[in-house]
C-alpha cells in the first residue's frame, strides 16, 4: 500500500466522498497525469498539510520518473511566489481604489518566466493555487496565460477540481 493510499484510509466517514474525489480526479481527465500530481501536491502544501504533500511527492515521484524533480520544483515555486501575489493582488482588488492600481508592485516574480516545466503547466499550477487562496484577480490571470498558452477549459477546469478536493481532504485531514 503506497503513502497516499494509506493516508486516504485515514480519511473519516463523514468525508469518504472526498477520498473517492480524490480518486477520480487525480485518475483521468484531459492533465497529463504528472501535472495532475503537481497541481495537488501544490495544493497541499498551500494548505501546509504535511503528511499529505510527503505522500503526495511520492506519488508523484512514482510517476514522474526522471521528470519528477521539475514538477516537484514548479509546485513548490508556484506555492511561494503565489503565497506573495495572491496577498497583494487581493489586497489591491478588494480595496478597490484605483491608485493602488496605479502604483507598481515591484515584486520580484522572475521565477514565473522561467518554469522547470513548461509555461503553461507552470500557470495551471499557479492559477490551482491562486483558486485555493481566493485571489480573483491571479486566477483571471493565470486563467488567461493558460489559455493564450495553448491549454483549454477542460483543463482549467480540471486543475481547479484538483484542488478543491485537495483543500477537502487537508480540512478532513488537518495534522498541523
Amino acid at each position: 500500500m503506497s503513502t497516499l493510499e494509506s493516508l486516504t484510509e485515514r480519511v473519516p466517514e463523514h468525508a469518504r466522498d472526498l477520498k473517492l474525489n480524490l480518486g477520480a480526479v487525480l485518475g483521468d481527465g484531459r492533465l497529463a497525469e504528472p501535472l495532475r500530481y503537481a497541481i495537488a501536491l501544490a495544493s497541499a502544501l498551500t494548505n501546509r498539510h504535511g503528511s499529505l504533500a510527503t505522500a503526495l511527492e511520492a506519488a508523484l515521484r512514482a510517476r514522474a520518473g526522471e521528470h519528477a524533480d521539475k514538477y516537484i520544483d514548479d509546485a513548490r515555486a508556484a506555492v511561494a511566489l503565489m503565497g506573495m501575489n495572491n496577498v497583494y493582488y487581493r489586497f489591491r482588488s478588494k480595496i478597490g481604489k484605483d491608485s493602488y492600481g496605479q502604483k507598481p508592485a515591484r515584486l520580484r516574480m522572475q521565477r514565473i518566466a522561467k518554469p522547470a516545466t513548461t509555461k503553461a503547466e507552470f500557470e495551471l499550477v499557479c492559477l490551482a493555487v491562486s483558486a485555493i487562496n481566493n485571489c480573483e484577480t491571479c486566477v483571471k490571470s493565470h486563467e488567461h496565460e493558460v489559455l493564450s498558452a495553448g491549454l483549454d477549459e477542460d483543463q482549467v477546469h480540471d486543475a481547479v477540481r484538483i484542488a478543491a478536493v485537495i483543500n477537502g481532504l487537508s480540512l478532513a485531514l488537518d495534522d498541523r
